[in-house]
């Protein structure tokens, strides 16, 4: 039974399973939505904007991507632009927007007080660079979604040449940013695709409500479908089959994610200065101040530390244990003695531990000798421990005896990078 559920999940996630809409179902799907059903412009918008922005987060960090552009189109499309560059922000990226066409309605002008109000910046296409991959990290086309048809205007056609010339540029330099599409790559015919070949190729399209017919022309790495708001009833009257949504979110990705080059993968390190003389004389009382910053951020694990050992013969392990207490002393954490890395120990009592918070970009490194704790520390230690944990103590192997070790007082170097 359950390998027959996997299997048509599965299925369900394979593009050639997914069903393709022509723009006429498209039109008609968000007439029975806004009318029979009760759906309000501005909910669909708004959820189809926050499907997008969630689209981004699966695949693009802020840490890495935060410099985002949404380039607003006058029409629906321009307006899911507008409501993800706001989710965007609250995510923690950096949005800008350029919106040459704004739109008169109330829901639109609504959209960019919401922006304003938290200082997004509107950029005029006289205010864009020339090359769009010095500044941005991504740029999400909202220009044009099923309902255009037609050749490109201005001052669209030339922020579409701008995002073409993207393309280009990064099949020589390899450089950002990413071209985001929404339902459709601004350009392309919502059946027929990229008909002359020299449109826009985004590297994530996110299609809303189901995929138009032109994705099955996108070979980008990134396929998402966002919008969860189809009922049952519009499911089954246009025999729509769509991947289910995973738990609570926006969006699923459409086929297999890419296979990751790891070579290819970076982070953003800069951060503020940081000086010697920002730290204390004490190490453990900065190391104190440390681990309580990382509680603060409400980092996960923050007591977690890798354990490093060696065998008498000088042959390496690690492994991730943690932190039970720090003073004056040293650092102590609990093991079992028959434990691989307690009968390192015993032959060389030379350790290192290794704290490493990534969300604060620092990390602490303590060297030293071990020393058991006494058995009365070992078992007022045990006794602390939620029941459950006493009992999965005394049944594994890894510390059933409820002991402790100890790492002696020692000199800790701490260091922020």
């Amino acid at each position: 039974m359950a390998s027959n559920v996997a299997s048509s999940l599965e299925s369900l996630n394979n593009p050639d399973s997914i069903s393709y809409l022509t723009q006429q179902e498209a039109a008609e799907i968000d007439e029975v939505l806004i009318g029979p059903l009760g759906f309000s412009i501005d909910q669909l918008m708004e959820l189809a904007g926050l499907s997008v922005a969630t689209s981004i987060t699966e695949v693009y960090r802020p840490n890495e991507y935060s410099r985002v552009l949404a380039i607003c189109g006058p029409e629906n499309n321009g307006g899911y632009g507008l409501v993800a560059a706001r989710h965007l922000h609250h995510f923690g990226y950096k949005p800008f927007v350029c919106y040459p066409k704004r739109t008169p309605k109330p829901l639109y002008t609504g959209l960019v007080t919401q922006l304003e109000s938290l200082s997004v910046p509107f950029l005029s296409i006289e205010d864009l660079p020339a090359d769009l991959s010095n500044d941005f990290d991504i740029i999400v086309d909202a220009l044009f979604g099923f309902s255009f048809y037609g050749n490109q205007r201005p001052p669209f056609d030339d922020l579409i040449r701008k995002m073409v010339c993207l393309h280009i540029n990064n099949q020589i330099c390899q450089i950002l940013p990413a071209i985001v599409s929404v339902d459709i790559p601004s350009g392309w015919h919502v059946e027929e695709g990229d008909i002359n070949g020299e449109g826009i190729t985004p590297d994530m399209l996110v299609s809303i409500t189901a995929p138009k017919l032109c994705a099955k022309k996108f070979c980008g790495p990134h396929h998402f479908l966002g919008g969860r708001f189809i009922p049952a009833a519009i499911a089954d009257k246009f025999k729509l089959h769509l991947p289910p949504y995973p738990g609570t979110s926006m969006c699923v990705r459409i086929g297999k994610p890419p296979p990751i080059d790891i070579s290819s993968l970076r982070g953003n390190y800069i951060s503020t200065e940081f000086l010697e003389d920002h730290v204390g004389a004490d190490p453990i009382d900065q190391f104190h101040k440390w681990i309580n910053d990382a509680v603060a951020a409400g980092l996960q694990g923050p007591n977690a530390v890798a354990l490093s050992t060696a065998r008498k013969d000088g042959k390496p392990s690690s492994r991730m244990v943690l932190l039970k207490g720090v003073n004056k002393e040293g650092f102590v954490w609990s093991t079992n003695y028959e434990s691989r890395k307690a009968c390192e120990i015993s032959e060389n009592p030379r350790v290192a531990l290794l704290f490493y918070w990534e969300g604060l970009k620092r990390q602490v490194r303590v060297e030293g000798n071990v020393q058991k704790l006494s058995d009365e520390e070992s078992e007022n230690y045990f006794h602390t421990r939620p029941r459950c944990a006493q009992i999965g103590a005394l049944v594994s192997k890894q510390n059933y005896d409820s002991k402790a070790q100890k790492l002696g007082r020692v000199p800790s170097k701490t260091s922020k990078h």
